[in-house]
């Protein structure tokens, strides 16, 4: 696979279309590469098993449907990923509570250190 920023590449999965401007914006000031984005669950489950990237970002409820079956796909794959929740560490689906996890709102630097240390504690 080849990346085209040292940072790496990022799936994006954000039901509001305005935040995921806004993270995509964020990922790549940090010199990030969104590779795919997806606003709803069957799209985001289509991509999740289609797309070459280095982590994903999950909202953990798009559209009112929880984000479980794109977690159990990217846990299937071996592809680290991060959750983004409006609900706080309970809104994060119980099985993946052990996952990182983006409170909403949240700065550039928590995303930074976040995707950092997920990375870096990705097995390859």
């Amino acid at each position: 696979m080849t990346t085209t920023t040292p940072a790496g590449s990022v799936f994006l999965v954000e039901d509001e279309a305005m935040i995921r401007m806004m993270v995509a914006d964020m990922l790549e000031e940090l010199g990030y590469r969104v590779v795919a984005e997806a606003g709803e669950i069957n799209e985001a489950i289509r991509l999740a098993g289609s797309t070459e990237f280095d982590i994903a970002i999950l909202d953990v409820n798009v559209n009112g449907k929880v984000i479980s079956p794109v977690a159990d796909l990217l846990k299937a794959r071996n592809c680290p990923f991060i959750f983004a929740t409006g609900y706080g560490a309970q809104g994060v689906p119980e099985d993946y509570r052990d996952r990182p996890a983006l409170q909403k709102p949240f700065q550039l630097e928590t995303l930074a250190e976040l995707l950092a240390s997920t990375l870096k504690g990705a097995t390859v």
